[in-house]
């Protein structure tokens, strides 16, 4: 027997059927479904698509383009892929549903673990970081552009960057006004934008990304891989790995970057850091901003 026969069988039904749904990248939709199957092993994976897709509260047409997204020419392939999975699993005393969740709840606790140890790897040359830090607190102003599900890391990076810039505009609202947002920012003398591009990424994002340029803006993006649709349409990329295990993606990896550029954005300008930092620190203790001081 092969090690790699022997492994696979050595793996329990659900990890096997975690793997077979790793590294395909899954609409909230389509990872409904994922945990529909985890859920109701080994009888999921005898059901019709209709059946799945009623039982799931999905489309039918969701549960083919769940199939094809994880490879599969349509639903009947995956589920002959399937069924094994699930004769194993009634063969073998299936996981409880507490110890499948358990096991799946680890499962993306793993691989943010894993994002991070490459984004450690990444930063052992340091070198595109701190330059993009130094280009950063250079432009006066500099925008933050970060739309639908990027809004909340363009926003904590805007706010912990307004600490230590004189004008940082963060842009979270779609349409006509981020156009406005980037013209302005271009006549007060700005030259960069840092641009937060998560997947599914936003139409709107791409088409701001490419306003930007038109006006002589330089752009950076935090995306999750390097190979984006809209990698030429920017001068920096910026490439660390999001959670996909979760119905909704993850971003503890893409959350700490933001952090490693705003030091890189501090020690770019230390003197103008110290003073932004002690002013902020003076008002919030005469105001009270905090409690427990």
């Amino acid at each position: 027997m092969r090690s790699g026969d022997q492994a696979t069988r050595q793996r329990t039904p659900t990890e096997r059927l975690l793997a077979l749904f790793d590294g395909h990248r899954l609409s909230p939709t389509q990872r409904r479904i994922a945990q529909y199957l985890l859920d109701h092993l080994p009888e999921a994976a005898f059901l019709s698509s209709v059946d799945l897709a009623e039982r799931a509260g999905v489309s039918q047409p969701s549960v083919t383009r769940f199939a094809v997204a994880l490879g599969f020419s349509g639903y009947p392939a995956l589920r002959e892929a399937l069924r094994p999975i699930a004769l194993s699993a009634a063969a073998d005393s299936p996981d409880t549903p507490e110890e499948i969740r358990r096991n799946e709840l680890q499962a993306a606790v793993a691989a943010e673990i894993r994002n991070l140890e490459s984004l450690h790897r990444m930063l052992a040359n340091p070198t595109q970081v701190l330059d993009l830090g130094r280009r950063l607190a250079a432009s006066v102003p500099l925008t933050v552009l970060g739309l639908r599900i990027s809004a909340p890391l363009a926003e904590y990076f805007a706010y912990a960057a307004k600490r230590i810039h004189p004008d940082v505009r963060c842009v979270t609202a779609g349409g006509s006004a981020v156009y406005d947002a980037l013209l302005q920012a271009q006549t007060a003398g700005g030259t960069w934008l840092l641009a937060f591009a998560m997947p599914r990424y936003a139409a709107e994002t791409v088409q701001a990304l490419r306003f930007a340029r038109e006006l002589g803006l330089k752009s950076a993006v935090v995306t999750d891989v390097p190979f984006v649709p809209f990698a030429r349409d920017v001068d920096m990329v910026l490439p660390v790995g999001v959670g996909s295990r979760l119905v909704f993606d993850s971003y503890a990896a893409p959350v700490v970057l933001a952090a490693v550029v705003l030091q890189a954005m501090a020690d770019a300008a230390p003197e103008r850091t110290q003073t932004c930092l002690e002013a902020y620190e003076q008002v919030a203790e005469r105001e009270d901003f905090f409690y427990g001081r």
